[in-house]
């Protein structure tokens, strides 16, 4: 899911997931039901692709885009980074472009 946050602006209220078992939400963007997670919303405020994304948190695009899709949940380090880039996701970015982390673009 690419874009930014606009993309999930003017939602009313996004529709929990039936089975509750995952933090993933679903949006109902005109016709169209889009899953919203606190991955998602987390990736895209700091402006960073998936790739990006997963190697600041020292994992595997795949891993990452299972806790977006709510098949998994993020653990440990991950998790505790992916709530700081909740909080200010420029922390991220800065990151992204410091070069001591060397993330492709």
């Amino acid at each position: 899911m690419g874009g930014s946050m606009e993309d999930v602006r003017g939602v009313e209220e996004p529709v929990r997931r039936m089975d509750g078992l995952t933090p993933v939400d679903f949006a109902v963007i005109g016709n169209t039901s889009v899953a919203y997670s606190r991955v998602i919303a987390a990736r895209l405020a700091s402006g960073l692709s998936q790739s990006q994304f997963a190697v600041l948190l020292g994992v595997s695009v795949r891993t990452l885009q299972g806790w977006e899709q709510g098949r998994r949940q993020p653990t440990g380090a991950a998790r505790a980074l992916i709530a700081i880039a909740q909080i200010n996701p420029q922390i991220l970015a800065d990151l992204a472009h410091d070069e001591r982390f060397a993330v492709a673009a």
